[in-house]
């Protein structure tokens, strides 16, 4: 889709620490959607687990705040901010994702103010739920 932001353009991360490929659908300051390519060279399947390669759950939480980062910066009420996290509440983790997976993320702001807000979200595989959280945030200045 055009005219939807590069997540590097958006959030402060860089790989190996970015986690969103691509921003899928964004309405600022309310909700946000993208995808997660696993391609299996990433640096956390080789010990996690050898033989059995599996993608960390707080890895899966991550790239759901990354995600809820996106949608709260393209507000322009939060320019200037950088969003960290504050809390992770009713983290549930529903299946195993593996090199070759592609994580459909999504996350949905709540109560927002100047300083801090709260957020959900989920990952998933053709639909199906792997992980579900959700976030709790404040702000500081970039």
């Amino acid at each position: 889709m055009t005219g939807l932001p590069q997540p590097r353009d958006v959030i402060a991360h860089r790989p190996p620490f970015l986690f969103v490929d691509e921003v899928v659908s964004l309405e600022p300051g309310v909700r946000a959607s993208g995808l997660w390519r696993l391609s299996g060279t990433e640096w956390f399947f080789a010990g996690h687990f050898p033989g059995r390669p599996t993608l960390p759950g707080v890895l899966m939480c991550e790239a759901i705040a990354q995600m809820g980062a996106i949608a709260l910066l393209t507000d322009e009420r939060f320019a200037g901010k950088l969003p960290l996290f504050g809390g992770l509440d009713r983290a549930r983790f529903r299946r195993q994702v593996v090199p070759g997976d592609t994580l459909e993320l999504s996350v949905e702001l709540g109560r927002m103010s100047a300083r801090a807000g709260k957020g959900s979200g989920k990952a998933a595989i053709n639909g199906a739920t792997a992980c579900e959280c959700e976030l709790m945030f404040v702000l500081v200045d970039a």
